[in-house]
C-alpha cells in the first residue's frame, strides 16, 4: 500500500534535541518527543467542580487553560502512566486521587505531532497541599463549577489566555445546538 507523502526510504532525523525530533518522511515534517516519551492528561472533577491549570506556555508566548497533564516517566524510567497521571494531579494542583481510571490513548495535533497522551479519569480528590507545579512552573490552579467552564473560559480568552483543546471534552455540549 502507498501512503500519500510518505517517501520511499522511511522518516529522516533532520534535527534532535533534548526533548524533540524533528522527522522528514517524503513531503511530511512532523515533531515527535525524543525518546518515545508520552504524556498523561488528568479530567478531575470535585462536587461538580473542574480542576483546570493555568500556566505560561513558551510556544505559545502567553498563559493557557489546561488540564492538569506531565510526562510519564520524566522521574523514573518505569513509571506507569496512571502513576504518572496521580503524581502530575498531586504536584500541580495540590489534590490527591483515591482512584484513577484510564479513558483511553489520543492524539491532539496528529497533522504535526507524533505525541500521544493517555487520557485519566481522576475521582474520590482530596485537596492536600496547594498545587503549582515544581520550581520551574508557575501554575495557578483553578477550579469551575462545570456549569460555569464556557463562561470562564471565555472570561480567560478576553485576558489574552489560550485555550488547550483537550478542554473542547468540557465544551462540546455548549457546541451543539439543541
Amino acid at each position: 500500500m502507498t501512503v500519500p507523502g510518505r517517501g520511499a526510504g522511511g522518516p529522516d532525523i533532520v534535527w534532535q534535541g533534548r526533548y524533540v525530533t524533528v522527522i522528514k518522511d517524503g513531503t511530511w515534517e512532523y515533531v515527535s518527543r525524543a525518546g518515545g516519551v508520552s504524556a498523561a492528561v488528568i479530567l478531575a472533577v470535585d462536587d461538580g467542580h473542574v480542576i483546570l491549570v493555568d500556566q505560561y506556555r513558551v510556544p505559545l508566548g502567553r498563559r493557557c487553560i489546561e488540564l492538569p497533564a506531565g510526562l510519564v516517566g520524566d522521574e523514573s524510567a518505569d513509571e506507569a502512566p496512571a502513576d504518572a497521571a496521580r503524581r502530575e494531579l498531586e504536584e500541580e494542583t495540590g489534590y490527591r486521587a483515591a482512584r484513577v481510571t484510564e479513558l483511553g490513548f489520543f492524539h491532539s495535533s496528529p497533522g504535526m505531532l507524533s505525541e500521544g497522551f493517555t487520557l485519566f479519569n481522576a475521582e474520590g480528590l482530596t485537596r492536600v497541599g496547594e498545587g503549582g507545579g515544581n520550581h520551574d512552573e508557575d501554575i495557578i490552579v483553578h477550579r469551575v463549577r462545570l456549569a460555569d467552564v464556557p463562561t470562564f473560559l471565555e472570561a480567560k480568552r478576553g485576558e489574552g489566555a489560550a485555550v488547550d483543546v483537550k478542554l473542547l471534552l468540557l465544551l462540546g455540549g455548549s457546541f451543539l445546538a439543541p
